[in-house]
Order: structure tokens, then sequence, then C-alpha cells
């Protein structure tokens, strides 16, 4: 049972769970009285996480699901009954440019609608029921029925000519958290949008770029718990990182497509 000031979270529902920052925070906030559901795609993965919040003390269920299916999360959420914490941590980052042919985007066409279909619809299916079934919940002591977070990105705030799709995905993300916030919290119910850079995960190992400000997911875990648990609408880190990309997506789009073009165009000929 995690407690900050007298807060306390028993009962916690994590998507993409199986490994990166959806497994540090489930590692995190596990402990003796505290159910943990856990959702992701990988079984033998998921399993391996599971087994080690039961060894600090929590309660798991585990549920083998992709976040695209809405009639899957649907049934999932609904039927786990009352909920703290939800954490809509599944998505995906398939790369920048495609360098196996040539295509008018930067990103192919499959690729873009997987991103899309992940990185936001696999946030709505998350959220949206997380929401109907809180809102059915008594207040606790602190007025609250619950708190829903989603992970977005620094990303979302700066335009890339390497990555569309996935700032496009993750910048929805981020409006409809903190835009919805406002409305839910009179019903006592908090969002929180995570605007995090870059994470050492599974999704970024691959990256041949410097990643500056490259953080663990076990530090970026507290960050979030923390975060939720202060009720904040967005949990931004690294703060210089999201001051930059605000600077940034001030400048004309074509000054910075002076950088990313050439390298892009690179990329295609090889």
């Amino acid at each position: 049972m995690v407690i900050m000031r007298n807060i306390q979270l028993n009962s916690i529902l994590i998507t993409g769970a199986s490994s990166g920052i959806g497994r540090a925070v489930a590692v995190t906030l596990a402990a003796p009285n505290v159910c943990l559901f856990l959702g992701g795609r990988n079984h033998t993965a998921l399993t391996k996480i599971a087994d080690e919040c039961r060894s600090l003390g929590a309660v798991v269920e585990m549920k083998i699901l992709d976040v695209c299916d809405q009639q899957g999360m649907e049934e999932w959420i609904y039927s786990v009954g009352h909920l703290d914490f939800v954490f809509a941590c599944a998505g995906v980052s398939i790369g920048t440019a495609d360098t196996t042919s040539q295509h008018t985007l930067p990103e192919s066409s499959d690729k873009v609608r997987q991103i899309m279909r992940t990185n936001i619809d696999g946030v709505l299916n998350t959220v949206l029921p997380a929401i109907e079934v809180m809102r059915q919940q008594n207040r606790n002591s602190e007025n609250i029925r619950g708190r829903i977070a989603a992970v977005a990105s620094v990303a979302g705030f700066v335009n890339s000519a390497w990555a569309p799709s996935y700032c496009a995905s993750k910048s929805a993300v981020d409006r409809f958290m903190v835009s919805s916030g406002g409305s839910l919290e009179n019903l006592g119910i908090y969002l929180s949008s995570v605007c995090c850079g870059f994470i050492r995960t599974p999704m970024t190992v691959n990256h041949k770029f410097t990643m500056p400000g490259l953080m663990s997911a076990d530090r970026a875990a507290k960050l979030i718990v923390r975060g939720v648990l202060n009720k904040k609408r967005r949990i931004i880190f690294p703060m210089w990182m999201f001051i930059l990309t605000r600077m940034l997506d001030l400048l004309p789009v074509t000054w910075l497509e002076k950088f990313y073009l050439p390298y892009l165009e690179k990329k295609h000929k090889r």
C-alpha cells in the first residue's frame, strides 16, 4: 500500500506493464495490501514482473491483452472492481525515417496508423472506461474517486521530421488528459499527463542518436508516482527539456527542417 501524506493506493491497473516505465511503476507501487492489475502482450515478460511484484507482497492479476482491442479493454477494466489508480502506459515508437523504400512521408502509412492506433486509441481504450468505473465509486477521505495517468512525452511539444507520428500522437494524449482534467476534478477524478524525456527502456535501447537527459525507468517511475499523488495535471521531467522543446516549437518549422531533412534524405539514398 503506497502512502504519502495519508494518501492510499490499494487497487492499481497498469497497461504496458511488462517492460519499461510500466514495469518500473508496478514495482514501485508493489507492497502488501496492494492489488495490481497488470496488462501487456508479452506473457513471459508479464509473468516475470508479476512474480517480482508478488515477492514484494502485492496481489497480482495478469491480463494478456492489446490496448488496441477496445472491447477487450472495456471488459477487463469494468470487471476488476474498485480502482484507485489507472496508468495508461502502453505505447510504441516504431522508429523514424523509413529507409527501406521511398515514401512521400518519412514513415510508411502502416507505421503511421500503428503508432496512432496504439498511442492514441490505446490510451482512450484505457482512460475512458477507467473514468466510467471511477464515476461510480464513492469518494475517499480526500474527497477523491480515483486517479488516472497516461504517458505523453516532451516530444509532443515540438515538431519533428524524424518522428512526426510519434510526436503527434503524444501531443494528442497530452492535450486530451490536460483539457479533460478540469471538469473531471469536479467529480473527484484526477488526470495526469506524463510528459517525460528520454527514458532507458526497450523502446529506446536501439536508438543510435544521442539522448540528452537519459533517465532510468526506476527514477522516472518515482517521479510519476509522486506527481500522481500530488495531483499534478502535467508531470514533466526533465524540466529543462520541456522548456527547450517549447522554445524550439516557437521557431519557424522550415528552420528545424533544415537540420532534419538532409539527414533523412541521406538515409533514403543508402
